[in-house]
């Protein structure tokens, strides 16, 4: 499915489980500069689908750094939270068509099904990839595990999903010349990959092509570290129907020790930087976004 749109619309969507820092400002602004440049809409979103981490204080930084920075966007924002019916039609969809099944394994009877992390195939997160235990669950096994109301993950089922497929995938990848190349999509490497948690109604990997496709998101402008989940997103968009949006997948800031900056290693927030008087002009001159794009790969 294929849609034509006069306007270019970006969007910038952190996940409200923690203060952003300056690789988030850094694909904001990216974002923000490239749909001023092209007359283009720039819209926010909030990726607070994981309730357990996700807080409404989080929510409020996001908007007050944003600001702070110097954007402004699209009114109402986007809340995951406040559309869960949206994934739930979406994941009904492939259900029905047989396309995902559930899983009722625990990560821990995961690892001792494949053996152990350093003799299975990962996929490109680094986790083992899933031994298809529950897949080949019995019909009436599975239904009994259902009725009695045990947890389950579901996962999509990779073999029938390509099957319906019936063709290749690829995406569209503008790099730093802003001319788009062709890029196989690999979503086999995937697996069969989760779709929804047991303690979560959908992924991220569902959530993001049904967000991108209701909000008319032409163009998808984020990390490098997303590169390879385009393959699966692409699967997934061909098989709901959904269009495929141009991706730019950008390099990450890194500390000094060449890690990546992220939330979990306790990178120096936005908020941090507010509170030493930093003035906004200067992290903008800091971070100034590059048109360097990941290469082909």
């Amino acid at each position: 499915m294929t849609r034509s749109f006069a306007s270019r619309v970006y969007r910038f969507a952190p996940s409200s489980n923690g203060y952003l820092h300056l690789g988030h400002a850094y694909s904001a602004l990216l974002n923000y500069e490239l749909a001023c440049e092209t007359g283009g809409r720039f819209l926010l979103r909030i990726e607070d689908i994981d309730a357990e981490r996700c807080r409404t204080e989080f929510d409020q930084a996001v908007f007050e750094d944003l600001g702070w920075l110097g954007l402004s966007w699209e009114t109402p924002v986007r809340r995951q939270s406040e559309h869960l019916s949206d994934y739930a039609d979406a994941l009904a969809k492939l259900g029905a068509r047989g396309l995902t099944y559930p899983c009722f394994c625990s990560r821990a009877e995961i690892m001792n099904a494949a053996g152990g992390r350093d003799r299975w195939p990962r996929d490109p997160d680094g986790s083992p990839l899933y031994p298809g235990t529950c897949k080949h669950l019995a019909a009436e096994e599975r239904k009994r595990r259902l009725h009695a109301g045990l947890p389950a993950a579901l996962r999509i089922d990779m073999e029938a999903a390509l099957a319906e497929a019936r063709r290749s995938l690829s995406w569209h990848e503008l790099g730093g010349s802003g001319q788009p190349h062709v890029v196989a999509a690999e979503p086999a490497q995937w697996g069969d990959a989760t779709l929804a948690r047991k303690d979560i109604h959908a992924s991220y990997h569902i959530a993001v092509v049904v967000d991108d496709a209701l909000q008319g998101v032409t163009d998808v402008v984020r990390g490098e570290d997303l590169f390879l989940a385009t393959s699966l997103h692409r699967l997934l968009q061909t098989l709901l129907d959904l269009p495929a949006p141009v991706y730019r997948h950008h390099p990450l800031l890194r500390d000094a020790s060449g890690r990546k900056l992220s939330k979990s290693l306790k990178a120096k927030s936005l908020r941090s930087l507010r509170q030493e008087a930093v003035a906004p002009e200067d992290v903008r001159q800091l971070i100034s976004p590059k048109r360097a794009f990941a290469p082909a790969r």
